[in-house]
């Protein structure tokens, strides 16, 4: 949890300040409004099923009054019928005796009740059911007592005071609702009573009780009382179309939920993913009960439909404070987008990115102006700074490589003037005046620092004077090879940064006597450097790790003599100091087949000068 918070902050941290106004402000406004509208649709829901419970009650109260309505038509038509003694006495008697009294009693007696049965459009059959062996069926209203299941039924009639409803006919009860009651007879010599049957399709009977629409959704059923599994309602009603097979785990869920007691509360259910609420009242003379049901679904539709509208207007809301947040903090931190823009430049190297605040200069401004004016400030502060830095900088560098020319010069011409000397004394030869001209244009060379450049062809020339000057004075034969092009001989390279090469070639690559020669190309690489390749086939480098290891270092130390003298990486890190760290010399070497350094100088170079 630590770390998610942790997470939260950092995120909200490098957030823009836009963006955190528009969360302060959604914080602020948005959020509370969410949730009091959603506080005022809740309420709103409440009251919608406080409305629709009152509405199903009332629906299922009047259901029930009609119901027991229709119960008392088939009561009095079974008291109707029971008035015509004439025709209860006859099908007790023995109809088989004479023909002509049954020809009378179908005439009259049938006739009668035929039509008190037909004036009943609610009454579809009545039959009676007699325990009379002399009974003869010709009608469809008189039956011998064999024919009804279950024949002990009589005695479940009289405990219930000679009669009762069955929701579901004995007979046929899939879609018939029946009235019986038991016919008592004075002097009966029977063993069984006599029962009659009112039996009325439920298509009839309930006709458009179970059609009708609430108003709120509600489903009206009509379910027996002990079993669920057995009940009637209209099959064509919506609520019935969707919840499909579903709908018997509904009525049987709501079943499990019924109290006669208890018929005031409303039941919940939940079946699927889906809550129902049901309404009902016990009948009890049929045993059954009447049921309206509603799905939560259909009864919250408007508030669900709300709940959108909500979160569309509060979408919309968002939309336009987002919209308002941007333009406002594109007003308010324009110049501050100023400063950040500065920033980036100076990032990028633009020491002179300064901010106009247009000011005047009595004009304090506000805390954005003074922001500016001090970053204004700190880039003079900055520069200045650099200046000095780099004043100095050159000034050490100047130093150390007038120091380098020194030693450099003296170096040489010491050497130079002590190998004549004694060359002189022991041999007195004529030949040193060629060897003095040569030293003097070494001297010369070495000595005039006009500039800090000079041509290759002046450089090459130097080290023509110095390979026939170290031939005479040790007697050697080095020869030197290079064949270049006008146009390379004209390019300005650092003087004196060729000679210490060849002359590391002279005393390392051949000994004392012996014969090397030395070759110079010059090649340009991806016309981005000049490669100025100093190859002899002498002895090769002995000490090529130690020497790599010397131009490698990258550090600003001074340099001094080693026991070799200042060398190759005196050059090196001349060339370093004034073209940067892509210049300088590499060496490849194979010990007793060859030795090449190259000089590596940036090409076409708008001043190579500098030193």
């Amino acid at each position: 949890m630590k770390a998610v918070w942790m997470k939260i902050r950092k995120l909200y941290r490098n957030s823009r300040i836009s963006q955190k106004l528009f969360l302060a402000f959604s914080l602020m406004i948005a959020i509370p409004a969410i949730v009091v509208s959603f506080l005022f649709i809740r309420a709103q829901e409440t009251q919608l099923y406080k409305d629709a419970m009152a509405t199903g009650s009332s629906h299922v109260s009047r259901l029930e009054e009609q119901l027991r309505s229709r119960m008392d038509m088939l009561e009095n038509a079974s008291s109707t019928a029971l008035t015509q003694k004439a025709f209860v006495d006859f099908i007790h008697s023995d109809m088989r005796a004479d023909g002509l009294r049954l020809v009378k009693f179908r005439q009259n007696q049938y006739e009668q009740m035929h039509n008190i049965i037909q004036s009943y459009d609610m009454v579809s059959e009545l039959s009676f059911y007699v325990d009379n062996p002399n009974l003869y069926e010709i009608w469809p209203e008189i039956y011998h007592y064999d024919r009804f299941w279950p024949q002990d039924y009589w005695m479940s009639l009289r405990g219930e005071n000679g009669a009762a409803y069955r929701l579901f006919s004995l007979q046929d009860g899939e879609h018939t609702l029946s009235y019986y009651r038991l016919v008592r007879l004075q002097g009966q010599q029977y063993k069984r009573p006599t029962i009659m049957e009112i039996r009325t399709r439920h298509s009839v009977f309930f006709s458009n009780l179970l059609e009708e629409e609430t108003g709120g959704n509600f489903f009206s059923v009509v379910m027996d009382g002990t079993i669920p599994s057995r009940h009637v309602y209209n099959t064509s009603h919506a609520f019935a179309l969707d919840a499909g097979g579903q709908l018997d785990e509904i009525l049987t869920r709501v079943h499990g939920q019924l109290d006669v007691l208890q018929h005031n509360n409303p039941v919940e259910v939940r079946a699927g993913d889906q809550t129902y609420y049901a309404l009902y009242r016990y009948i009890a003379p049929l045993d059954a009960y009447v049921i309206d049901i509603a799905s939560r679904h259909d009864l919250m539709k408007g508030p669900r439909s709300w709940y959108l509208l909500v979160v569309a207007i509060t979408s919309c809301v968002l939309l336009m404070l987002l919209l308002l947040v941007s333009y406002m903090t594109r007003r308010i931190f324009r110049r501050l987008e100023m400063v950040l823009a500065s920033m980036r430049k100076v990032r990028r190297g633009q020491l002179d990115a300064k901010i106009h605040t247009g000011l005047g200069d009595n004009e304090p401004g506000d805390e954005i102006d003074y922001v500016a004016v001090s970053y204004n400030n700190m880039l003079d502060e900055i520069q200045r700074l650099m200046t000095q830095v780099v004043d100095k900088q050159l000034i050490a560098k100047n130093a150390q490589l007038h120091s380098l020319h020194s030693q450099i010069n003296s170096h040489f011409l010491y050497n130079a003037l002590e190998s004549i000397r004694m060359h002189a004394e022991v041999e007195r030869q004529p030949a040193i005046a060629g060897a003095l001209v040569s030293l003097g244009s070494l001297l010369r060379y070495s000595m005039q620092w006009r500039g800090d450049t000079v041509s290759l062809g002046d450089e090459l020339a130097n080290i023509q004077s110095y390979i026939r000057f170290i031939n005479f004075m040790e007697g050697s034969s080095f020869e030197l090879r290079a064949d270049l092009p006008p146009e390379v001989l004209r390019y300005p390279i650092p003087k004196m940064c060729m000679q210490p090469i060849v002359e590391n070639a002279v005393h390392h690559a051949a000994p004392q006597g012996g014969s090397v020669i030395i070759e110079i190309n010059v090649t340009v690489e991806n016309n981005l450097m000049l490669l100025i390749e100093i190859r002899d086939n002498g002895a090769g480098s002995q000490t090529l790790s130690n020497l790599q290891e010397a131009l490698e270092d990258e550090s600003d130390n001074p340099i001094v003599a080693s026991q070799n003298g200042l060398g190759l990486e005196n050059v090196h890190k001349r060339l370093q100091l004034h073209y940067g760290k892509g210049s300088g010399l590499s060496i490849d070497s194979i010990p007793g087949v060859y030795t090449c350094v190259t000089i590596r100088l940036p090409w076409e170079q708008v001043n190579l000068g500098g030193w």
